[in-house]
């Protein structure tokens, strides 16, 4: 069994705007990422299964062409292939996990929060 401290993770650049402590295990990339208000994720899609979990702040997400305001406490789950995009309404905090693995996640550029 590992334990990982997120907070001593130095943080990746994932888009303009976001970036975060991600960690891998052998089956799914695991993530704290945070998106600068204003930040935009344009619409995607990847083979990953994902949830998205909000700490913090609102995000505006779009979920296979359905809006949702995800404020915290709330989650999606976004099936392999499904189109989605956000945006930061504030500064947020969310949690990603992925499943396989990110193995794109693996070569980011890294920086120190």
């Amino acid at each position: 069994m590992s334990y990982i401290n997120f907070n001593a993770i130095p943080h990746s650049h994932i888009w303009d705007g976001v970036h975060g402590a991600i960690a891998h295990s052998d089956q799914l990339t695991f993530a704290h990422i945070i998106l600068e208000q204003g930040a935009i994720v344009g619409e995607h899609h990847h083979i990953h299964e994902q949830w998205t979990h909000v700490l913090e702040g609102e995000l505006e997400f779009n979920l296979g062409g359905e809006i949702q305001i995800m404020t915290p406490g709330i989650s999606a789950h976004i099936p392999s292939d499904m189109p989605h995009s956000a945006k930061a309404l504030t500064r947020v905090k969310v949690i990603d996990c992925f499943m396989p693995v990110r193995e794109d996640f693996k070569t980011l550029e890294s920086w120190i929060k």
